[in-house]
């Protein structure tokens, strides 16, 4: 499994960026705030999350541990939160705002994030509690 890398940024997208590690070009999905941390020829260490499925192998990208952590979290303990989700929530909202939204029962701010209702923020905020 892929735990961190370091390298130059080559590109940035939409959703994902490219960082070059010796030659070898990984795709790293990230949170928007991450992206926008990021620069095409700049050097990067991102922590990666890598999921492995039957037909892809892809990685999420994170500036810290702590952040990859929330991104665990989110699909391990949160019934029907998979890595889109998780990746929006922590989009709009860093560790520490998410740990203190979930605290607060602030349903109203986890679902800014694109792709949350209402429904599933309460969701984030009942099983997180105990989590956090």
């Amino acid at each position: 499994m892929i735990g961190k890398l370091r390298g130059i940024i080559d590109e940035v997208s939409e959703g994902y960026c490219v960082i070059d590690v010796g030659g070898v070009g990984y795709v790293a999905w990230c949170p928007s705030a991450v992206l926008a941390d990021l620069e095409p020829g700049a050097a990067a260490v991102l922590w990666i999350e890598t999921h492995v499925r039957e037909d892809v192998i892809r990685l999420y990208g994170f500036r810290d541990s702590s952040e990859r952590a929330w991104f665990r979290l989110l699909q391990d303990k949160v019934q029907g939160v998979g890595a889109k989700v998780a990746l929006a929530v922590l989009s709009v909202l860093a560790p520490a705002d998410l740990a203190a939204a979930v605290t607060a029962g602030d349903v109203a701010s986890i679902s800014k994030a694109q792709g949350v209702g209402r429904k599933v923020a309460e969701r984030i905020v009942s099983e997180l509690r105990p989590h956090v």
